[in-house]
This record gives structure tokens, sequence and C-alpha cells, in this order.
């Protein structure tokens, strides 16, 4: 092993005095020969290419100070030196992931292992043995980018199918835009903000979000909307007025400066505020029907968007922008049905002392429109008729089919002065010749007496509805179980036809018809909700009746999801 390697390290312990060296100095491994203070004393010809160093220059230096670095080429401290504690715990060790400085300057990543040399049970000291793993080191580097992309391309497909999924859940829009945001930040981004279009020529921000659900500062804001594409090129105009998603890896190198159009005063007043190191700004919808912008910013300079978070953001746009315009699309749906409701909803006649009062209170906001209705009207024979509805289904048809049987039964119950059930019949056997209507429960009911002195008596027919509540004067209350039939459109009823019930009235009594949107609440049970009307009901039965009517619906269990009619009528006292 040339000169390096001599007589310093004592004589070799087995074979020809020269045959170890031969085959140190021909190994491809590196070997390098400690003493037991950890300077280098002997190098191979592999060790000195490798390390880019002579033996001689090598030769009494410490073996840790000369070559020992981190990853960035910094000195490792002595004391988390491996091969350090080895010599002085005496015994061998190995590593992986290692660094070496090497002559010229750049670090060679070295796997190794140590093993001790003795003379006489004395530690003489200790012989390297080390590899160039840089390939190694390599291809781990490799493989971790590749499964940290993967990682990243799961997370972005999640986050993609997860705000998919959550914005189907609602029907109005700004519930939607709030959890969007709720999503991005922190999942994907440190700041959110939505931008929509008004109809009165505005981008108005109606979402914001940052760390810890910080934002409502920016919310509300508002600038004119932009023209054509082009007229205003920044960010957010570029993604209002082309369709266009914008990457900003710099945010510092291109955002706009004040005294720029409202547009870009906008956008980059609010990049500044937040300390935006990056941002990609993407349009909601697609380009013939752009709703809005969405712009998420991060402020660590060390991590920047990208060209694939780009193009996962402008997937949440395009999805984000269909659900937009289908919740537009349903308030305006559902506020033309509610419109037809209310309008059908005649005023209630005045009927000697007879007294009326009635509700009508749509759906909670997210639930579709119903075809729920009530009316009163004094026949010709001087009986006052009392209808409570509800056609199934839950959309503007459902509406439009409670419009025509609203109609169709006032004209039948005028023709026909029978009894109720007589009318209904008629009503069933029309209803798939002139209406639209699948089926639908339903309650007409006769008040007949001299409506100023009485006596009077309730005589009713119920076509798969909820019981009538009767409240009597006394404090006590009873559902009118009987009059039952099947619901309308589910074929003719056989025999004599509807069964119809009647029922003296006491005066001073209250009776209270109302759809199951009273009663059926999601979770619960029907004869719990019909025990809670009945018990809320009796508390209120001394109040005047508009107040009674308004304090019911003010009780509507939590979690109601169907529109609600009510119709209340009260007896004159003794």
């Amino acid at each position: 092993m040339h000169d390096a390697v001599g007589d310093d390290v004592g004589p070799w312990p087995v074979g020809e005095p020269g045959f170890w060296r031969q085959v140190v100095e021909r190994l491809v491994t590196a070997v390098l020969v400690l003493d037991a203070a950890g300077r280098v004393v002997a190098a191979n010809p592999a060790a000195e290419r490798l390390l880019d160093r002579t033996a001689d220059a090598m030769r009494g230096a410490d073996a840790h100070d000369l070559l020992h670095r981190d990853a960035d080429g910094n000195r490792v401290p002595r004391d988390r030196c491996p091969l350090l504690h080895a010599l002085a715990e005496v015994k061998g060790a190995r590593g992986e992931g290692g660094t070496y400085l090497r002559g010229d300057g750049r670090l060679l990543a070295v796997t190794w292992s140590a093993s001790l040399l003795t003379e006489d049970g004395s530690v003489k000291g200790m012989a390297l043995l080390f590899t160039d793993a840089t390939e190694d080191h390599r291809v781990h580097r490799e493989r971790t980018a590749r499964t940290r992309a993967l990682e990243d391309l799961n997370e972005r497909l999640s986050l993609v199918a997860e705000i998919t999924d959550v914005l189907g859940q609602t029907l109005e829009t700004d519930e939607a835009l709030a959890r969007l945001v709720r999503l991005l930040v922190p999942r994907l981004a440190d700041w959110a903000a939505v931008d929509l279009r008004t109809g009165s020529g505005e981008v108005h921000r109606v979402a914001v979000t940052g760390p810890e659900g910080r934002g409502a500062g920016f919310q509300g804001r508002r600038a004119p909307a932009p023209g054509e594409a082009g007229e205003e090129d920044s960010p957010l105009g570029r993604a209002l007025t082309g369709g266009e998603s914008v990457l900003q890896e710099r945010v510092a190198a291109i955002t706009p400066a004040t005294g720029h159009p409202p547009l870009a005063a906008l956008h980059s007043g609010f990049l500044t505020a937040v300390g935006a190191s990056s941002a990609v700004t993407v349009p909601l919808g697609a380009r013939d029907r752009i709703t809005g912008a969405l712009t998420v910013v991060r402020t660590d300079p060390a991590h920047p968007f990208d060209e694939d978070d780009l193009a996962a953001v402008s997937d949440v746009g395009r999805r984000v922008g269909m659900v937009i315009d289908n919740t537009r699309r349903y308030g305006r749906q559902r506020a033309v049905a509610e419109a037809m409701q209310r309008n059908l909803l005649a005023p209630l006649p005045r009927s000697g002392h007879l007294r009326l009062a009635a509700r009508y209170q749509p759906a909670p906001a997210g639930s579709q429109v119903g075809g729920d209705w009530y009316d009163a009207f004094v026949l010709k024979d001087g009986a006052l008729a009392l209808v409570i509805g509800d056609v199934v289904g839950h959309d503007l048809t459902a509406a439009a089919g409670m419009a025509q049987l609203h109609g169709i039964l006032r004209s039948l119950a005028w023709d026909h002065t029978g009894p109720p059930g007589a009318v209904v019949d008629r009503l069933d056997a029309a209803m798939p010749v002139i209406t639209t209507v699948p089926l639908a429960t339903l309650i007409l009911a006769r008040v007949e007496g001299d409506p100023d002195t009485g006596p009077w008596t309730l005589r009713w027919t119920s076509a798969g509805h909820p019981p009538p509540l009767l409240l009597s004067p006394d404090g006590t209350a009873s559902f009118l179980e009987a009059g039952q039939g099947l619901l309308l459109g589910t074929g003719p009823v056989s025999g004599a036809g509807r069964p119809d019930a009647t029922h003296p009235l006491e005066p001073g009594s209250t009776l209270l018809l109302y759809t199951d949107g009273l009663v059926e609440t999601p979770g619960s049970d029907l004869d719990t909700g019909l025990e809670e009307l009945r018990r809320h009901a009796l508390a209120l039965v001394h109040e005047p009746l508009d107040r009674l009517c308004g304090d019911i619906l003010a009780h509507l269990p939590p979690g109601s999801t169907d529109d609600v009619a009510l119709l209340a009528l009260r007896l004159p006292p003794p």
C-alpha cells in the first residue's frame, strides 16, 4: 500500500509480509486506517480516488474534521459523529447516509463500516471501509419525490372529490361558498377568496377565509365588473372576462401597484394585505357562463403553487361554477313557486261571528318548495268550507299542481252542496284527466249552522291527511280521527264512496287544520309530533287566534325540511 502504510501500524497479523498490503491496495472498496485518536494513518488507492485526496495529504489529519460534513456541507459536531463514538466505546460500527468532503470541494454520500485494529489485546486504531452511495441517495431522492408527488396528487383528487360532494349537499349559494373556502384553507392554501358577478354590474367579494377562519375584513368589498376580455389585464379581470386561470408563482414580482383599475386594485390589495407569496386565480364556471372567480393564496415562499395546483384549482372552479349556476336557477324557481302559492292563498272570508286565521310558511332555506295550501270560502247554502291540502312533490310542478287542485275543488264544492266525501270523489275522478297531480292529501270540511248563533257541526272527509285537532275551552284537546279515506290519485273508491264524519263544535272551541310539515320531522316519529302539537296548542287555547297560529309556527321542531300550511277556526263563546 504505497508508503502510506508502513511500520507505523505494526506487522501484518497473518500470512506473508507483503500479502495483505497487496490485497488492500487492490481493493475496489476505499479503506482508511485510523489510529486510536481518529487520525489518518494510511489510505488505499480506492480511498484516494474516491476522496480526491492523496494518502500523504491525509496522513496525520483528524478524519472527522477533515472529512465529515452534513448534507448541506456544514461541519458535524464531534459529539454527533458515530465513528468517534465507536472509537471511544471500543467497538465496531457501520452507517448509511454519511457525507464526506472531497478534495475538490464536492460532497460525497457514503455507506461505511469500521472495525477495530488490535495488537496483544490493545486497540491500535480502526479500519474504515466506505463506498460511494451517491447513486443510492439519488435513487432514494427520486423515489421519495415520486412518492411525494403521488401523495400530493392523491390529496388534490381527494380535495376535489370532497368539494364536489359537500357542495352538492346545499342549494344555497352563500352556504356553498362558505363551505368551499373552509375546505380549501388550510388543506390547499393559506387564504381563499370568492368574487361573484352581481346583477347590478359589480363584482362582489362574498367569501373570504384565512388562518383560523380570519378574513371578515376583506368580505363585502366591491368593484365595477369588467367589460370585454382584455380591458383589464389583472389576474382577476382575466379570470372574469376571458375564463383564464392565472398562476402567480411570485406575487411580489407581478402584483399591480396602486392606481391601477378597480379590479386590479381589489386583487392586489388583498394579496398585499395577507402577505401572499404565490397565488392562483381561476374562473367559476365555463367560458360561456362565468359567475365569478376563486383566488387562493400561499404565504410561504418555500412552498409556492405550481402547475399541478393550477390544474386542481381550475377543476374546483369549474365545479363550483356549476353549483352556483344551479343554486341560482333553484333560487329563481323557488321564488316563482312561493309567489304562486302565496298569491293563490285567497283572503279569508268573514262568516258571522266565526273567526279564521291562517299561516303559510315556506320550507327552510336549502329545502325544496312544496305544494301545501289552505282555503276557506262560504258555500251557496251558507256553510263555511275549510280546506287543507298537500300535493305530493317538492318543486315548481308540485306548486302548479296545488294551483290546479285549488281551483277545481272550489268549483266542485260551490256547485255540489252534498257531503264533503262526494265532492272529493268527484275531484279524485277529475284529477288524472285535467291536472298533472299524481298524488295529494286533503281535508274538505263544512262548518254547518248559523254563523252567528249556532249550533255548529263539523262535517268532513280526509284523503289520507293528518287529522284535525279540536281544542275545547275547558282545556281538553282531541284529534278527529274519523272520516279517513285513501289519498287522492290512488284510484276510484269502491262501494259507497269516500267516508264522511261529523262532530259537534262547542262554543268557544278552536279547530286546527294543518299539513304534515307541522308534525313530521326527520329523526322523529309522527306520534311524537302530534303529541307536541296537541300540548303546545292547548297552552295557547285562550290566546287570540292570530297569536296562536304565529306561536305554533314559531315553535316548529328543529330539522324541519317541509313547508307548512295552517288554518284555524274559532267559534264565538257562549
